[in-house]
């Protein structure tokens, strides 16, 4: 199962189930491929995992010794970019989806069988992808409004300094940037350090 590529935190209290999921999860698979794991019994110790690292992947055998597991579940999923699996008792499928789908948990019942558990763990990987472009993008776009205020914090610094006119100073970055071959960024930097 491609899902071994993904850092996973397994949030359960029953080391029997652990071992069955992971069992599953490694069949057939060479284990150097997969990440490491990390297991919390309780949704104290899951959420002092989570302040320590981010995760990719999240699976919750609910219920926890603490509580159900749901709210965890929801947090986990406002609160990182992480893929989050709750599985719960047939008498608490129907319940639990209505609380928590609208947060983007996947809910699936403990008596799936080891197909249908090895398909809701693919759309949880399919899932975490989706999350990871968006990350992708998100950091590309802040990237670009940072340049953008950057060139702008120059452009005052040139006119300012030197007593230029707002076009022409954005037309001397422009025209910098082509002749040294460097960013908008780059030439920016440059001109705020020089006219502290």
């Amino acid at each position: 199962m491609s899902f071994l590529k993904y850092s996973l935190l397994l949030v359960s209290a029953s080391k029997s189930w652990n071992e069955w999921f992971l069992s599953l999860s490694a069949a057939g698979r060479d284990s150097t491929e997969a990440f490491p794991v990390t297991a919390a019994s309780s949704i104290n110790a899951a959420r002092r995992a989570l302040a320590e690292r981010r995760y990719d992947l999240i699976v919750i055998n609910a219920p926890l010794p603490d509580g159900f597991g749901a709210r965890l579940a929801v947090d986990a999923c406002l609160h990182s970019e992480s893929g989050v699996m709750l599985l719960v008792s047939c008498e608490f499928y129907e319940e639990i989806c209505a609380k928590t789908l609208t947060f983007g948990v996947i809910v699936t019942e403990k008596s799936a069988d080891a197909r249908t558990l090895e398909q809701s763990l693919r759309a949880l990987c399919a899932m975490r992808e989706r999350l990871r472009m968006s990350e992708k993008k998100r950091a590309s776009v802040e990237e670009k409004i940072e340049e953008i205020r950057l060139v702008n914090r120059a452009k005052w610094r040139l006119i300012e300094r030197l007593g230029m006119k707002e076009a022409d100073a954005h037309r001397y970055i422009e025209k910098q940037a082509m002749n040294q071959r460097v960013s908008r960024r780059k030439v920016a930097e440059s001109i705020l350090l020089t006219y502290k």
